[in-house]
């Protein structure tokens, strides 16, 4: 194989390289660092003993990619306020023609699952990735991981347990979450309050991520009276030379705020039954800069 043919293979392969490595961690730089290094790996090994490249780069991707979680844990770095996963453009186009993929593919990079997920170990949250976003096959997820298949069945089960009794009981409608959004921003820069409660649960919550770095609650609001008030007043607040483009992130709607042309925040709502079920407010700002050139 031929450097150029071996860079073409990479690059051919790079998305779901990237896709795993998000998945797993939950920060498109250390993403980004990871899929380098895969690179370095790649570009060293001898590919005439090579019979499979992409099984061969996401063995490589996900074993690098649980170092680097167990590396980020061990050092237990203190987080200021709520976690969320960084933004991470998805916008699947055409790439995935077949409905039933692009709807697994969305829901396994989505925020409320990539949050649940935050709390399974290394390797669980490697096996669920490669078996719930990939499809896998267990005897597959055993050879990259160098464990035995059954070992392999027990953590993919537990995974499943984890995630399936602590994500939403319910489900995202793409053109329901558009319209609530659509109507949400429209309601919050107009300070428009009843407008604004009468698109919320009485039970929403709204989860806001700034690190310490920018303007956000250090704690989850719950209730439709504390997360409309909150939202009306930092978009008065905010307002001033602030501008909206809707992108997709995380496999669904979204609103980037810019502040001249610098990102400032991404708003996502979760919805079902025609009302907002949850808010999710990204504003640290180490953790936009992935966005800079939408």
């Amino acid at each position: 194989m031929t450097t150029d043919t071996a860079t073409d293979v990479f690059e051919e392969h790079r998305p779901v390289l990237m896709g795993v490595a998000y998945r797993m961690l939950g920060r498109v730089a250390d993403a980004e660092d990871v899929v380098q290094d895969a690179w370095l790996r790649w570009s060293g090994a001898d590919h005439g003993q090579v019979r499979e490249p992409r099984g061969y780069l996401v063995r490589v991707t996900t074993r690098l990619a649980i170092d680097r979680l167990r590396q980020i844990r061990t050092r237990g770095e203190a987080y200021v306020g709520p976690w969320l996963p960084e933004p991470y453009v998805t916008d699947l186009g055409d790439t995935v023609p077949d409905a039933a993929e692009r709807a697994v593919l969305a829901d396994s990079v989505s925020l409320a699952v990539l949050v649940v997920m935050e709390s399974l170990s290394p390797l669980e949250r490697a096996v669920f990735v490669l078996r719930e976003a990939f499809g896998y096959p267990y005897a597959d997820i055993a050879a990259v991981l160098d464990r035995g298949e059954a070992a392999v069945r027990q953590l993919a089960g537990r995974a499943r347990r984890h995630v399936e009794e602590r994500r939403p009981r319910y489900e995202v409608d793409p053109a329901e979450r558009r319209d609530l959004t659509e109507r949400f921003l429209a309601a919050a820069t107009e300070g428009d309050l009843d407008g604004l409660m009468s698109l919320l649960a009485p039970d929403v919550r709204l989860v806001g991520d700034s690190g310490g770095k920018a303007k956000a609650p250090v704690r989850i609001l719950e209730t439709a009276d504390k997360v409309g008030r909150f939202v009306i007043g930092a978009a008065r607040k905010d307002a001033p030379g602030v501008s909206f483009r809707f992108v997709e992130v995380n496999g669904g709607f979204a609103v980037l705020a810019l502040a001249g042309d610098k990102p400032d925040s991404v708003l996502q709502l979760d919805v079902a039954d025609g009302v907002v079920r949850a808010v999710y407010i990204m504003r640290n700002p180490d953790r936009l800069g992935s966005l800079a050139a939408l």
